[in-house]
């Protein structure tokens, strides 16, 4: 076989290559604009119920996890006096027995300081407000696809001007 079939067949290959990981970063770049988008839009019906704290919360916790050692006492710390706290002003709704382990928690601070406090809010999300968010008029226009400019019932409601639909979620059909 001639050099010149080897030089093609080399650059056929990298295009290949090529080809198939511009396809990966695409999928999981749309995948991750359809997740943050879906997380948007739940904590948009979230604050419509005046219950984004739980929201707020479990994104804290997750954050937490990645936080140094050095800085882990200090955001404990913030998120306890922000959404654990008796009184704090983003409470969640945790009863007092998880609300103790937290604070308990606090004086071996980990990345684990939150774990149940956390798995009560996601449950308690999962279980309620979820459901009623897939039943919602706002999750069932973000599930049509967007025809006509026609507007999603963020913009409806007036809440806020979405002229992009940047908070909708897109259809990737």
């Amino acid at each position: 076989m001639s050099s010149q079939f080897y030089s093609i067949l080399f650059h056929h290959i990298l295009l290949y290559h090529f080809l198939f990981l511009f396809n990966i970063y695409y999928i999981e770049s749309h995948l991750n604009s359809f997740l943050s988008d879906g997380r948007r839009a739940f904590a948009s019906f979230l604050q419509s119920e005046y219950s984004q704290e739980n929201i707020e919360f479990w994104v804290a916790c997750e954050d937490f996890k990645q936080t140094s050692v050095d800085k882990m006492n200090l955001k404990a710390k913030m998120i306890f006096e922000r959404y654990i706290d008796a009184d704090s002003p983003s409470e969640v709704n945790l009863d007092s027995a998880t609300r103790e382990q937290a604070r308990k928690n606090l004086e071996r601070c980990d990345a684990s300081c939150f774990e149940e406090a956390q798995s009560k809010i996601f449950t308690l999300m999962e279980k309620d407000s979820y459901r009623r968010f897939l039943k919602s008029k706002l999750f069932m226009d973000l599930s049509q696809p967007l025809t006509h400019n026609k507007p999603c019932s963020l913009e409806k409601k007036g809440k806020q001007h979405i002229s992009d639909h940047s908070q909708c979620l897109p259809s990737y059909a």
